[in-house]
């Protein structure tokens, strides 16, 4: 990391933006050569991700042809707006990028274990049922085994970083909105 000062060395605060952070991005080297990003839906648990997919498209050709991948989240936290000089702008925020490998899982008990944290993630209250077996048949599990995680984190400085890390901690609808005179 080129700032070193914006590291996230709080593994505890990098777990936690995987465990919150609703929209995932897998970028994979597509057919073409060109990197292909896809934004997805995933569960983090013990040092992978897990998605769900279709089991014929482009991400799982990607992944069959070269394992390797790389995976982004952020949190906006806070734009701070200026009426003076644009520079003063502000964008605070916190990220996660990982590499990794990626392959589609076999195993059915794995299968629906990777299913089940996507429900408990989006679906923490429970109240569905097991999966049909009809769309079990049809979905692909994919796994990602991390093997670099580096978080990264843009707060402000001083009274910024305040109001950023108490509406972190009360849970506020992100990202707010702040003003510079």
């Amino acid at each position: 990391m080129r700032q070193a000062k914006k590291e996230i060395y709080d593994r505890n605060i990098i777990i936690g933006l995987l465990n919150t952070c609703h929209v995932g991005r897998l970028g994979t080297n597509g057919r073409d050569g060109y990197p292909m990003v896809k934004p997805l839906n995933f569960a983090y648990e013990e040092g992978r991700i897990y998605f769900h997919s279709a089991k014929a498209g482009e991400k799982i050709d990607d992944i069959s042809r070269d394992s390797r991948v790389c995976f982004e989240v952020d949190l906006p936290i806070a734009l701070v707006k200026t009426r003076s000089i644009p520079c003063t702008a502000e964008y605070l925020y916190r990220s996660v990028i990982l590499k990794g490998r990626a392959r589609v899982v076999e195993d059915d008990s794995e299968r629906q274990q990777g299913l089940r944290l996507l429900m408990k993630k989006y679906q923490p209250e429970g109240g569905y049922t097991d999966f049909p077996e009809d769309k079990l048949k049809i979905a692909a599990v994919v796994r990602i085994d991390i093997e670099e995680m580096v978080g990264k984190e843009d707060l402000g400085k001083e009274e910024l970083k305040a109001v950023a890390l108490k509406a972190l901690e009360e849970k506020a609808v992100l990202p707010i909105v702040l003003e510079r005179g």
